[in-house]
């Protein structure tokens, strides 16, 4: 029987607004589950599951295990840019979220798809190939990353158009990516996206030339999760 999800559109919220929902979202099910393991419960039979949606006002985020050094100009520069800095809780290093971008939060026990936490990392990367491919742009992944790539093979052109971050407890997730739509990719020059120093952004918009329509970004990615993790869609 497929899980259900909850499908909730934020539309355009701060990070940290958006983080705390996300933490309450994430100690409720966290709770429920370890609830229900104890009583005997089917937790998979009536679970909410939830799927977020959003964009975010510019932020810089530093993952757990990130450098701060890979932040590259100062607070005084950062409130010029209209931009922020936070240190979060998910994995990987730095990178940056602002308009024109999809950032999806799954909220959900992957344990309930069968599934361990580099399986699911493995999915949402795929399902972001998946909607690429719509837009007949060729990704792949990269060795020793995380994300999805374009020309990843070719020295000198490999270019992140989607990075992913997450965290898991008792195999509960929360965070999970960024696909850079139409977003301004400027902003990227100020840190050394994710660690690296050689590689480059890209998005959408840049490897088609045009603005694309969010919407239908995100018609495409909700289709191809779907796919994926088989489950049923509530609104």
């Amino acid at each position: 029987m497929p899980i259900r999800i909850k499908y909730t559109d934020l539309a355009v919220i701060d990070y940290q607004e958006a983080w705390d929902y996300q933490e309450q979202i994430f100690e409720k099910t966290v709770s429920e589950k370890l609830n229900n393991q104890k009583t005997g419960e089917d937790r998979q039979a009536t679970a909410e599951y939830n799927l977020l949606f959003c964009e975010h006002p510019h932020v810089y985020t530093l993952g757990k295990s990130g450098e701060e050094q890979n932040m590259l100009i100062s607070g005084i520069e950062l409130r010029a840019k209209n931009a922020t800095f936070v240190k979060t809780n998910r994995g990987g290093d730095i990178t940056y979220h602002g308009p024109g971008q999809i950032v999806v939060y799954p909220i959900i026990d992957i344990e309930a798809f069968g599934m361990g936490v580099r399986k699911y990392i493995e999915s949402l990367e795929e399902a972001i190939i998946r909607t690429l491919k719509h837009y007949d742009i060729k990704s792949e992944l990269l060795d020793s990353a995380t994300g999805v790539w374009i020309d990843s093979e070719i020295p000198g052109k490999a270019r992140k158009i989607a990075a992913v971050g997450v965290r898991t407890s008792h195999y509960v997730s929360m965070h999970g990516f960024a696909l850079n739509v139409n977003t301004d990719l400027a902003y990227f020059g100020y840190i050394n996206p994710c660690g690296f120093t050689d590689k480059a952004v890209t998005s959408l918009e840049k490897e088609l030339g045009r603005k694309v329509d969010m919407e239908e970004v995100k018609n495409i990615l909700l289709k191809e999760l779907t796919y994926l993790f088989n489950w049923d869609m509530e609104s």
